[in-house]
């Protein structure tokens, strides 16, 4: 439990600077938004490019990323039939199976097991958007062609879910986070040597994005719990609470029940070691921004999402050292 602590005193004190920056007002919401797009569109490439240049895929384990995905797709399965059948249901199905996985995930892994926990968490990112996004698009899209299909008013033929389906797994594969995955993989295969020119600029780019991300994290932190309160201003105390609660309840299963249930996964598929540590890890990363987005794309859940983003973020400060120690 103190290794696992002190692994994450860094990552807790970079997010608390960026929380800090970000209520002070020193970076603007359109400059945080700039600095992300930086951070994913250059840094975060060179780092999942240059990792799994070096990795061959005779070492590759998808064991235990197919484990994952069985405990996550389960799980979405299970409380999107619970909800109701629905768009609202769907999306905070959502929230509660998918992980920040790149922005927190990477530099707190990278610090906690170094790079053979990163070859498993990389190849967990790489289908990780693809399988969720899409499981969620394909759910979406077939709710929406029922409800079209119930009311007399809406012209079926305005929309196409299956060209909605294709075009979602193609931006989630021409993504970049998949696609250097996939590149740096081809590139190892090849037994290409990258020349000291180049490597050493995307070594450093890929370095930078580990801190770089964690302040985001305060900022964006900051920004989502302004606007929670701006959104929850003027409210009946009653009408405020219930979406709090739904945000509670869906911050608690992301951040707890998950990873319980992919470690119970875990032992009964006999995955062990590093590669369980790694994807307990990933499960018990708070909600990914992601779900922030589809909400707002088919605004739905905004009144519980941001605040479910926010608290879970929040509660990691304490969850995520809890859920380390479980398999460390």
């Amino acid at each position: 439990m103190l290794f696992v602590l002190s692994s994450l005193a860094p990552v807790v004190l970079l997010i608390a600077i960026g929380f800090w920056v970000g209520v002070r007002g020193w970076v603007s919401s359109d400059g945080a938004k700039e600095i992300s797009n930086l951070a994913f569109m250059v840094l975060a490439p060179a780092l999942l490019f240059r990792t799994m240049s070096q990795v061959h895929l005779d070492q590759l384990d998808v064991q235990p990323v197919a484990m994952y995905f069985v405990g996550a797709i389960g799980l979405f399965a299970v409380l999107f039939l619970s909800l109701g059948w629905n768009r609202r249901a769907t999306v905070l199905a959502l929230a509660a199976t998918f992980s920040n996985t790149v922005m927190l995930g990477i530099p707190l892994i990278g610090l906690m097991y170094g790079p053979p926990g990163l070859v498993y968490l990389f190849t967990l990112i790489s289908l990780h958007a693809l399988v969720m996004l899409t499981l969620a698009t394909v759910v979406l899209e077939l709710v929406l062609a029922r409800e079209a299909a119930l009311d007399p008013t809406v012209d079926s033929a305005q929309r196409h879910p299956l060209m909605t389906i294709a075009v979602a797994v193609r931006n989630a594969v021409i993504h970049p986070v998949p696609l250097p995955i996939l590149l740096g993989l081809a590139w190892g295969q090849l037994g290409w040597v990258m020349p000291e020119v180049l490597d050493k600029p995307i070594q450093w780019m890929g370095s930078t994005f580990g801190p770089l991300a964690l302040l985001l994290v305060g900022i964006t932190l900051a920004g989502v719990l302004h606007d929670v309160r701006q959104s929850w201003a003027g409210q009946s105390r009653s009408k405020a609470m219930r979406p709090l609660w739904v945000a509670t309840s869906l911050a608690l299963l992301k951040n707890l029940g998950h990873p319980l249930l992919v470690l119970l996964l875990g032992w009964a598929f006999g995955v062990t070691g590093l590669a369980l540590a790694v994807m307990v890890s990933a499960a018990s990363m708070p909600i990914g921004a992601n779900v922030f987005l589809f909400s707002q794309r088919y605004a739905v859940g905004e009144d519980a999402v941001p605040a479910a983003v926010a608290l879970s973020t929040l509660l990691a400060i304490v969850t995520v050292p809890w859920v380390l120690s479980w398999v460390n």
